[in-house]
């Protein structure tokens, strides 16, 4: 099993893995997952020293927080990171709520309450609100972490997909270990202000969505099947023309990867990793075969020269397609 190195979140953070697991399709977004093999992925990467798990309250609505429960049985807390999202609301039917998110300072103790019991712990090392919601200032929600922080029942407080004048109010409020947000060859606009501004107050970026929901692994093709209930059947870049010109992208990536001897999808979560020291890469696998294959990723070290040709083959904007539908990237303070 390959293992991998460390960062630091933010200047005041935790010492986390250098590649981070995103929990959230062993229970959610993309159909049907092996719940023994999810657990067995957990204890692999975190004998790895894939340390950080991420994970939200809403995750198959309760479900992705008590899995990574029965996962972390018998190790020592200490040795874990935890990430928890909280604010998005679903029904019993496990569609999403309209908005707005619920990121009042009630909801994150109410909240934050239930996390605690579904992960049998007594803190949680980095909570976050999963959004934000325009009418509540971010200065109530961010509020509410600190005095819960304060109180020892969370550690660090993270934020997700918020923009830059957002990041700047938080930070005037609390320290901000990470800002979550997507972040790939094919979602570069956290470039344009937001990582300028994190870097500016020394808060550190956790990238999902490293590979692109998996257009970026190398596996996905034009005629693959999309299982019942994966999110991504309605996500503009896998849809039509949009997906054949994005796996055109991909080919390009792979004819690099295999000049390297790797895998498309490593030279995708490297060059992530290449952007920065204060970035760390989630990767959302979900079985033990793509976990080391992602794992991979942590020992390839991509010189200049391979850089400037993977942006030339997959520069800025070339995405075809929204990472969300329409409606959805107007709910986003990353967007605005």
């Amino acid at each position: 099993m390959t293992t991998i190195g460390t960062r630091k979140l933010s200047t005041t953070g935790p010492v986390v893995g250098a590649l981070g697991l995103g929990a959230m399709g062993m229970s959610d977004m993309y159909g049907p997952a092996d719940e023994d093999e999810s657990i067995a992925t957990v204890h692999a990467a975190l004998d790895a020293g894939m340390n950080l798990i991420d994970t939200a309250d809403f995750y198959g609505s309760g479900h992705n927080e008590l899995l990574v429960s029965r996962a972390l049985r018998g190790r020592r807390r200490e040795d874990v990171v935890i990430s928890v999202k909280f604010g998005s609301r679903k029904n019993p039917d496990g569609t999403f709520q309209p908005v707005p998110y619920d990121v009042s300072a009630s909801a994150v103790r109410d909240r934050l309450a239930q996390s605690l019991r579904r992960l049998d712990t007594d803190y949680i090392d980095i909570y976050r609100p999963s959004r934000l919601n325009p009418a509540i200032p971010v200065e109530e929600t961010v509020g509410a972490l600190k005095d819960m922080q304060e109180a020892g029942y969370i550690r660090h407080i993270g934020l997700s997909e918020v923009g830059a004048e957002n990041i700047r109010r938080a930070a005037a409020v609390a320290t901000i270990s990470d800002v979550q947000i997507e972040y790939s060859l094919l979602s570069r606009g956290p470039e344009e202000a937001i990582l300028p501004t994190l870097r500016e107050l020394g808060i550190g970026l956790t990238a999902y969505g490293v590979l692109s929901r998996g257009l970026l692994s190398g596996h996905w093709t034009l005629n693959r099947e999309v299982a019942t209930r994966d999110f991504r059947a309605a996500l503009p870049r896998f849809n039509g023309e949009n997906l054949a010109a994005n796996l055109r992208l991909v080919e390009e990536l792979g004819r690099i990867a295999t000049e390297l001897g790797a895998t498309t999808s490593q030279v995708a979560i490297a060059w992530v990793a290449a952007q920065g020291t204060d970035i760390v890469p989630l990767v959302g696998a979900r079985r033990r075969d793509r976990l080391e294959e992602s794992l991979g990723a942590a020992e390839l070290t991509l010189s200049p020269e391979v850089l400037a040709r993977i942006e030339a083959a997959i520069p800025a904007g070339a995405a075809a397609g929204g990472r969300y539908m329409d409606q959805q990237l107007h709910l986003l303070d990353s967007e605005r």
